[in-house]
């Protein structure tokens, strides 16, 4: 089973923010997609040919919305996409696992898709993703991220008198001490958790990669590895929960 959260953004200055509106799922063979109660705040309004919160719809291709978010094999950047992403272009991904890193984004609209994290085999979290906030910097702090190197350890600094969020982290390398970017907003909150609660050493992000040919969107793809804290449940926000109450427990999440 595999499954990812469906985030949109409000754009009014009194309900500004992202929020999570909908779970993905892929199991057996069906596509499910069915809304979670951060769809229920005002300014929302459902998606087409999806518009009652409280059903799971299931199709056994990929609804149309997200559909629409993967790269077409057809155009020439297909495996330049899937490369950059540290798929190999060789052996095609699901679709989900593809949304999952890049997260479904596209510049018409407020849409994007994240997964929550589950713990390794051996108990760790285990996490990738691209940079964000890569495109507000300047041109110094660029052609610092430009000369990354694979594996190159990264530091975690909490942003918490950020006016846009206060629960932000930023990244920035451990050499230069430049700052190059954002966690994305999905995983922050978590990631502070992890520096809280896990010993210092043992939260470790490193560069997995660097596209220079790619768009600063998937310039860098980072991993990070940590101790998974007892009791520390991902994703676990009340705008999180089905509204269905159909929703098997043991899909959510």
């Amino acid at each position: 089973m595999s499954s990812l959260f469906v985030a949109w953004k409000q754009s009014t200055p009194e309900n500004g923010g992202w929020r999570p509106v909908g779970q993905l799922q892929h199991s057996e063979g069906l596509f499910r997609f069915w809304y979670t109660k951060g769809a229920q705040q005002k300014g929302f309004r459902p998606f087409d040919q999806m518009e009652k919160l409280d059903r799971i719809y299931e199709s056994e291709e990929l609804f149309p919305l997200f559909a629409n978010r993967l790269l077409p094999k057809s155009r020439p950047e297909y495996e330049s996409y899937l490369r950059w992403s540290g798929f190999d272009a060789d052996h095609s991904p699901d679709p989900i696992s593809v949304l999952s890193v890049t997260e479904g984004l596209r510049q018409t609209d407020s849409i994007e898709v994240f997964p929550c994290p589950l713990p390794t085999a051996d108990g760790l979290y285990l996490n990738r993703f691209f940079l964000h906030g890569i495109q507000w910097l300047s041109d110094w702090a660029v052609q610092r991220i430009n000369r990354l190197e694979p594996d190159e350890r990264l530091m975690l600094m909490p942003d918490s008198q950020n006016e846009h969020d206060s629960r932000a982290v930023a990244v920035r390398t451990n050499s230069e001490r430049t700052m190059i970017g954002y966690v994305p907003r999905y995983f922050a909150y978590d990631v502070r958790q992890l520096l809280e609660h896990c010993a210092v050493e043992s939260v470790q992000l490193r560069v997995a990669r660097v596209n220079l040919d790619a768009p600063l969107q998937n310039r860098v793809l980072c991993e990070i590895r940590s101790c998974w804290p007892s009791g520390f449940q991902p994703c676990d926000d009340e705008q999180f929960a089905p509204i269905s109450p159909e929703v098997p427990a043991n899909c959510v999440r």
